[in-house]
């Protein structure tokens, strides 16, 4: 499990720094798609089989999918415009699949192996999730709520209609 472990935060930072450099935004968000369920899978090897589905459901899945309708929506510039066109090129598909294929074959070796042999590491469950957050992390969780609200009013205030005056 430990190279499963070290090859997904490969995968991982690579399709980060991937998507930093793509100038497209769909392009950008296949990247992340990618990112995510490398980070789904760390924590998979690291024994947190909740936590790996929670990153696949809510921000691989629900969260990506809103970032995606809203750039096909919005239409902002020569970076996202028309989405369907910039991927039409299969070379354009090249870099995530072979990413997306390095993480299902990593997973594929992962659950063989979790059913052949279990390792020693025991699985972590949601309550001992939530203890953990909540007792001895309770400062930092705190922090990161803050930090979420900051966002949040910032993205307010830069996306209000108007140029800031009223």
């Amino acid at each position: 499990m430990v190279g499963i472990f070290y090859l997904s935060a490969v995968v991982a930072v690579l399709s980060t720094v991937l998507m930093l450099t793509r100038q497209h935004v769909v392009h950008a968000l296949l990247y992340l798609i990618v990112s995510l369920l490398a980070v789904a899978l760390v924590f998979f090897s690291l024994g947190a089989p909740f936590a790996a589905a929670l990153e696949v459901i809510i921000y691989a899945g629900a969260i990506m999918v809103l970032f995606v309708f809203v750039v096909m929506m919005l239409n902002l510039g020569p970076g996202s415009g028309d989405p369907a066109g910039e991927l039409r090129g299969f070379s354009q598909w090249i870099g995530p699949l072979l990413l997306a294929a390095v993480l299902l074959l990593e997973l594929l070796y992962a659950v063989r192996e979790m059913a052949v042999a279990p390792t020693g590491q025991g699985v972590i469950g949601p309550k001992a999730v939530g203890i953990a957050l909540y007792g001895p992390y309770l400062l930092g969780v705190e922090m990161i709520s803050f930090l979420l609200l900051a966002g949040l009013v910032g993205a307010y205030h830069l996306g209000r209609r108007g140029g800031g005056e009223e």
